[in-house]
This record gives C-alpha cells, sequence and structure tokens, in this order.
C-alpha cells in the first residue's frame, strides 16, 4: 500500500533535482535544476548547463533556511543572496530542507574545525597526535550515530505527512457518503488509516526519544572537552601577555642602555632619576595601549611612546613645555567648574530649572501590509512617494538635526582649549557623537514643511540656543544655528539625496556644517558620512555609518581625517570602528584618534611617527609613538524602557514635548506628529492626508498668483488668443500635464513648491514655475561664507526677539 520512498541523503551525499525558483513579477517561478555538493547550493537552467555555466551559488555555512508554506522555502545568505524556491509535493520540499539542513550542519563542523585546527594546532604537541585521532574518530563515530537518528526522524516525519493526508481525505469522504452499504467499508477504512497514523506517530515519538536521549549524553562531554579548550586558550593568552611584556622591558633597558645622553651619566642626576624611572617602568607599561588603525591610502599603527617622553627632569622640562605642557595644561582645565573661571559669567541668583518628562506614550504595535504600499510606488520617485506614519519616529527632521547637541559639554570642552590641535581633537569627537543616537532608530523622521521650525531653548539648563527651519523645497534643505554662552557658534545646511537599492537605502547628506570659535577666532567646517539602511524589505532594520569625514580649521590649516569603516561580516575588526589622525598645515600628524561611533572616543598625543613595514596591500605604514589614550567622549545610557519608545535618547523624549510661547509653525505644532506619539495612528495618517492637500492647494495659489506677476499687459492678450485658437502648442499641453502629475503625487513627503517667474514666460516653460529656486526664508538667509568659500543659509536675528514680544504676525500658516 505504501508508496517507495527515495533514501534521505546522508551528510556525505550530493543531491540533485528539480526545484522551481522565483525570478521577478513578470516571469515568476522558473523551473531550475539544483545541486547540493560539500556544502554549496548551485542551480542551472538544465542539467547540461552542469559542466559550463553556473547561474548562481549559495554557502550554506552562513544561509538561513526557513519554510513558508507546504512546498515553498527560502534560503538566505543575511541579504546579499536569496532564493525563493518552491518544490512540486510537500514531501519533495521536506527531502530538500532535510538534505540542505545536513548539508549546512556539517559545513558549519567543517568551518569550525578549520578554524580550531588553525588556532591550536601550533601550539598543539608532537605527541598528541595519536589523541587527536582517537577523538576524531570518536567524534566521527557519534555524528554518524546521529545522522542515521536524524534519517529515522525524517522518515517517520514522511510517513507522519502521508498517513495524516490519507486519514484527512478518507474523513473528508466519510462525511460526504450516506448511511447504507458503503458506510461499513469506509469506516473499516479509516480504522485502518487511523491504526497506520498511531503506529507512525508512536515511531516518531521513540525515534524522538532516543535522538535526544544520545544527544544529552554526548553534549555533556563536548561541553567539557570545550571548557577544557577554552582553558588552555586563556592559558597560552596570558602566556603570550608576559612575554610581550618581558620582551618590552627588555627593548627598553637596551634602547635606554644605547641612547642614553651624557647628561645623564651624571651621578647628582642619576641618583635622582635613576630610582624613579626604575619604580615607573612597569606602570608605564601598564598604562600604554596597543591599539591599530587604518588610514587611508596607507596604514598606520600605534606604539607606546619611549619613557623620555613621560618623565622630564627638572633640566629639560622647559624645552618641552612649548610642546606639550600647553597641551597638558588645557587638559587639565576642561576638568574645572566654570566657577573657578573668572571670565564666564556668574549667575547672580538661582531660577529653578524646568523638569522636563523622561517618559512618551509606549509605541503601538500596528500591521502594516509592506506590499500594498509597494505596489503604488512603482514608477514615483522617493520623495513623492506618500508613507504611513507606520514608517516613521513622532520627530521631524529638524527635531533630529537638534539631536545633535546632545554632546553640547564637548564643544564647551574645546572652547576652554588653548591649542587648537586639542580642539581639533574635541571637535573631532562632537562630529561623532552625532551618529550614536542612530544605531537604533530606524524609524523616518518626518519631512518638514516648507517654512516649519523647531527651536530648542536650554539657555538655562546648557547655556545654549538652537533654531531649526526648513529654507528650501528641492531638494529640501533645513538650516540650524546654535549659540552658546560657552563661545562657540554651531551652524549647518543639511539636505539629503537618497537612492533606494532594492535591498538597502543610501542617505546622503549633502551641505556643510560649521564651528566657530569666540576666543580663538577657529573656524572649523565638515560633512557628514553616508548613512545605509539595511533589509528595506525582508528582515530586522539595521543601520550603518560608513565613509570619511575631514574636518578642517580654516584658521591655522589643521585638518582631521576621520575614517567610518563599513560594517562587514568577515572583519575581525570591531564593529562601527572610527579612526582619525590631527595634522597641522605642514601634514605632521600630533594626535591620533579611535573608537567607535556608538560607544566612546579616545584621543592619544603622538610623540614620534617612522615609517614602518609594508601592509597587506603593500603600502607602507606609518609607526605612531604615542602617550597613553584618554577618553574624550563616551555615550549616554538609554533611558529605561527605550525599546517601546522608539529607542529615544534623553534628550530626545524632550524635543516634543509641548511648550508655551513657541512659533506657530514650530514642530510640536505638527498635528499629525502630535497624534502618533499619542498612539492615535489612523488619526494621524488621516491628518496626514489633510496637510497634504492643505498644501497642494497652497501651492497652486501660490504659482497663480507667480504666474500673473510675471506676465505683462501685453504678453497676458498674446496668451489668451493663443489658448482660445485651435493652434495651442504642444509644450503647453505637456506643462499642463506635468502640472496635474505633481499635483496628485506631491506629497507632505515633497513639500509644496513655491512658484517663481520664468525668464521666458510660462507660455514657453509652464512647468518651471512648479520647481522655483528662489524662496526667502523667514528666519535665515543665504550667503557666500568668505572663510570656508562656500554657501549657506545663517541666521539673520529677530526670532528670539519675536518670542519674547509674543508677535508671532509674520509666521505662515502651515499647519
Amino acid at each position: 500500500m505504501s508508496e517507495p520512498k527515495p533514501p534521505t541523503p546522508t551528510p556525505g551525499d550530493t543531491y540533485k533535482g528539480w526545484l522551481f525558483k522565483w525570478t521577478n513579477y513578470i516571469k515568476g517561478y522558473q523551473r531550475r535544476w539544483f545541486v547540493l555538493s560539500n556544502g554549496l547550493l548551485s542551480y542551472y537552467r538544465t542539467q547540461a548547463e552542469m559542466g559550463h555555466t553556473c547561474r548562481g551559488t549559495i554557502n550554506l555555512a552562513t544561509a538561513n533556511i526557513a519554510v513558508e508554506d507546504s512546498c515553498n522555502f527560502v534560503i538566505s545568505n543575511g541579504g546579499a543572496q536569496t532564493y525563493h524556491l518552491k518544490a512540486s509535493s510537500e514531501v519533495e520540499r521536506q527531502r530538500w530542507i532535510t538534505a540542505l539542513e545536513l548539508a549546512k550542519a556539517k559545513a558549519v563542523r567543517m568551518q569550525a574545525e578549520s578554524d580550531d585546527s588553525g588556532d591550536e594546532c601550533p601550539a598543539a604537541p608532537a605527541s598528541s597526535g595519536q589523541g587527536g585521532g582517537c577523538r576524531n574518530s570518536e567524534v566521527q563515530s557519534t555524528l554518524r550515530t546521529l545522522s542515521s537518528k536524524v534519517e529515522d526522524l525524517t522518515t517517520c516525519n514522511d510517513l507522519i505527512v502521508k498517513h495524516g493526508s490519507a486519514l484527512q481525505r478518507s474523513l473528508s469522504e466519510l462525511e460526504g457518503i450516506r448511511v447504507g452499504a458503503d458506510m461499513g467499508e469506509k469506516i473499516r477504512q479509516v480504522t485502518e488509516r487511523a491504526t497506520l497514523f498511531r503506529i507512525t506517530s508512536n515511531a516518531m515519538i521513540n525515534a524522538c526519544r532516543d535522538f535526544l536521549s544520545l544527544a544529552q549524553n554526548h553534549s555533556k562531554r563536548w561541553q567539557k572537552a570545550l571548557q577544557t579548550e577554552r582553558d588552555q586558550r586563556i592559558r597560552l593568552e596570558e602566556t603570550l601577555e608576559q612575554l610581550a611584556k618581558q620582551h618590552n622591558h627588555l627593548e627598553r633597558a637596551f634602547r635606554g642602555a644605547t641612547v642614553l645622553p651624557p647628561s645623564f651619566s651624571n651621578p647628582t642626576l642619576g641618583s635622582k632619576g635613576g630610582v624613579s624611572g626604575k619604580g615607573d617602568a612597569s606602570d608605564e607599561d601598564d598604562d600604554n595601549e596597543f591599539f591599530d588603525a587604518m588610514e587611508d591610502p596607507a596604514e598606520f599603527i600605534t606604539v607606546p611612546a619611549d619613557p623620555k617622553y613621560h618623565r622630564r627632569s627638572g633640566s629639560n622640562v622647559s624645552g618641552l613645555s612649548s610642546e606639550i605642557g600647553m597641551d597638558d595644561q588645557s587638559a587639565n582645565f576642561d576638568e574645572l567648574s566654570l566657577a573657578s573661571n573668572p571670565e564666564s559669567p556668574q549667575p547672580l541668583e538661582l531660577e529653578p530649572v524646568r523638569q522636563r518628562r523622561t517618559r512618551i506614550p509606549d509605541k503601538p504595535n500596528y500591521y502594516l501590509n509592506l506590499w500594498s504600499i509597494m505596489k503604488n510606488c512603482i514608477g514615483k520617485e522617493l520623495s513623492k512617494i506618500p508613507m504611513p506614519v507606520n514608517f516613521n519616529e513622532p520627530l521631524s527632521m529638524l527635531q533630529r538635526l537638534s539631536e545633535d547637541l546632545e554632546y553640547y559639554e564637548i564643544l564647551d570642552k574645546a572652547a576652554k582649549c588653548q591649542n587648537s590641535l586639542e580642539q581639533m581633537c574635541y571637535v573631532a569627537a562632537f562630529t561623532v557623537s552625532s551618529y550614536s543616537t542612530t544605531v537604533h532608530r530606524t524609524g523616518k523622521p518626518f519631512n518638514p514643511l516648507l517654512g516649519e521650525t523647531f527651536e530648542l531653548d536650554r539657555l538655562r539648563e546648557c547655556g545654549y540656543r538652537s533654531l531649526c527651519e526648513q529654507v528650501s523645497h528641492h531638494p529640501p534643505a533645513a538650516a540650524h544655528h546654535a549659540i552658546s554662552e560657552k563661545g562657540w557658534t554651531l551652524r549647518q545646511e543639511i539636505a539629503l539625496a537618497s537612492k533606494f537599492r532594492g535591498k538597502y537605502l543610501s542617505i546622503m547628506p549633502l551641505g556643510s556644517i560649521q564651528c566657530l570659535f569666540d576666543k580663538s577666532n577657529n573656524h572649523y567646517s565638515w560633512k557628514k558620512v553616508t548613512t545605509t539602511v539595511h533589509n528595506i524589505i525582508v528582515g530586522k532594520l539595521w543601520i550603518d555609518q560608513s565613509g570619511e569625514i575631514d574636518v578642517v580649521n580654516h584658521k591655522t590649516g589643521d585638518r582631521c581625517h576621520l575614517k567610518f569603516a563599513p560594517y562587514s561580516y568577515f572583519s575581525r575588526d570591531v564593529p562601527r570602528k572610527v579612526t582619525g589622525v590631527v595634522t597641522d598645515k605642514d601634514g605632521k600628524a600630533h594626535y591620533v584618534l579611535s573608537g567607535t561611533w556608538d560607544e566612546k572616543m579616545e584621543f592619544s598625543r603622538i610623540m614620534q611617527s617612522s615609517k614602518g613595514e609594508n601592509g597587506t596591500e603593500g603600502k607602507q605604514r606609518t609607526v605612531y609613538q604615542t602617550l597613553k589614550a584618554k577618553e574624550i567622549w563616551r555615550k549616554n545610557p538609554l533611558p529605561e524602557g527605550a525599546e517601546t519608545m522608539y529607542f529615544f535618547s534623553t534628550l530626545a523624549l524632550t524635543l516634543n514635548e509641548p511648550e508655551d510661547g513657541v512659533a506657530p509653525t514650530d514642530s510640536r505644532r505638527r498635528p499629525d506628529q502630535r497624534l502618533m506619539e499619542d498612539g492615535r495612528w489612523d488619526e494621524a495618517n488621516a491628518e496626514k492626508q489633510r496637510l497634504e492637500e492643505k498644501q497642494r492647494t497652497a501651492r497652486r495659489e501660490r504659482e497663480r498668483e507667480a504666474v500673473k506677476a510675471a506676465s505683462s499687459p501685453e504678453e497676458a492678450i498674446t496668451e489668451d488668443s493663443i489658448n482660445d485658437s485651435p493652434l495651442k502648442t504642444d509644450a503647453q499641453e505637456t506643462g499642463t500635464e506635468a502640472s496635474e502629475v505633481s499635483d496628485e503625487t506631491d506629497t507632505e513627503d515633497s513639500p509644496p513648491h513655491t512658484p517663481v517667474a520664468s525668464p521666458c514666460g510660462p507660455s514657453h516653460f509652464p512647468y518651471q514655475s512648479a520647481h522655483p529656486e528662489n524662496y526667502q526664508a523667514l528666519w535665515f538667509e543665504k550667503i557666500d561664507d568668505p572663510v570656508s568659500g562656500e554657501t549657506l543659509h545663517v541666521y539673520k536675528g529677530g526670532y528670539w526677539e519675536a518670542k519674547d514680544q509674543g508677535s508671532w504676525d509674520m509666521c505662515p500658516d502651515i499647519f
């Protein structure tokens, strides 16, 4: 009665067969010949192609295998390759799943054994070969036993599926027949098939019990063996560390015996410095750190500086004070409070500081059909796609820009630095700190409307004020200005360019950021790196920062080159790593920075540099001898329950808190954003659509006014006569159609246009008026910066005065 079943593949077999592979929405699933061998799954169009043309290969060692339904399953290796496959039947799918899981387990095991042998073979004694062979044979025997048990489980599973389907069919037939002669025969068939199903189920349970017992028995032995190997590895690491320290001591002793100047042979100086020198050697060895960093195009490495740079006698301290003393003094001065600074303003009386909120409503869990949204996005620009608030977080882009000030203390310390090179280190650390809030923030901020503003007044708590305004529509651009009582000013203008690559979204910030210090008149500028959002379609979203930043001091010519290393699965380096070198105008390196953009940054002073050996790519590496690294920035911990509050930081939780006296165009007054924060997402989507329709209407009205203002009376008569005649130009029809398309697609994510008169008249370029370029911002003005040579919007004043007077008559009604 039972059908013959092909043998389930063992871990060493090659498995072949036909499967249906998803190609695209036009062709759908196509029949392909798949071959599974040596942990690799390859496919061909036909069997004849196996000798010459492989259409694709995926490594199962790093792949994930997921079953979708009775016949479909998916194989993915983390985003680079994904195969959507379909088998002809559920039994065939199960055979493939079994073969793939066995091949994956073998590939992972072989890779782990290869790594272990590469790490441990050099340290293993020669006499251990026989014992290792015995252990290897024992492991192979155990694996063969477990594989046979897995085969039994697979066979039982297939039989259960088969007999269960037959039992289901019999039950369906039993429900449909009438009471009569056939009733007894049908009942007998149902009884037989139910008995077969019960027997197969019992066999499955027994096989599971045997497999579990065997796995548990051997698991304890393997865990014990693994712990032994770990202990041995730790002992080897400790031994190597001791050898490295001894080698370092010997090298220093040799260098000190051959390079000491004659002045140190003086007995009076030797008796004074000899004891302290011998006693400090171990301390300096513990303080010094070894770390590698990358420099483009060349590599550099850092090693501890010579002890002579740490200790100076009374006769030569003054010779080094001009180079190092000022840096040490400024570093110590950074730790002092403002109360000890006679130049800092002292408050006459203490005023109560406002208590900011520490929580927002939890993020609701709403279901979202992604495919229904994507099919409406085909053929549209990314900035013209109407997105529901499900993809957003309850903050606008202006508020996200203001989050750059979360670590304003770094700029406060930089303002007190007396050395421009050390000040550059603090500015560079501030540029890195602005990315720390993005590591878990996968939500999209609300795109601001044209003329929308956001103020962040922290004058009492933190000593600074900040103002942002959306100053442009095409391309969308925002200007930001912050000024502090501690003597620094930050201004930036950011426009975003995005590219959707299918599996990830690249966001390229355009524009410049500038920081000015009042006391030293140092003028710094830099740009932002590229932000990449991975797993847009399938998988969990995650964000990475990659690229390079050049922080330039336009007054002194100092420069800091920062490199954000992109995440790589195969890299052994620290994830999210950032490295940098601070150089003067002559290109001489003075400081090295190292850390991660999501945790901390450290800097250390370079005492000596030299050219080392060639690196892995044949490039000569620079070796820097540095002092002990000092921590310059560390990320603040997230508030409790941040995972349910969009992973907002402590500052981000307060940005959308309602405040009295802000401008009517402030982001806090935006209704759809407020409804989303309150958890009323359906109402937020409806309000978002209302805002979109309102800005479309306002844009069309402004365009009509611009056309009237740009047309002379003679041109208006000519245009009317042309419109009334049958000789209407195709250009006008094309322009009208383009305007209608723009009306339909212009959404909140693409702010309203501002009309501008065409120099050639509206009849020649009717679509040009829909994309103006001369919108005048309310609180900012566009200038050409003479120092950096860049064009940007800077704050022209008037906002805080208007707030003190409570006069907002000049603000447009955008909400």
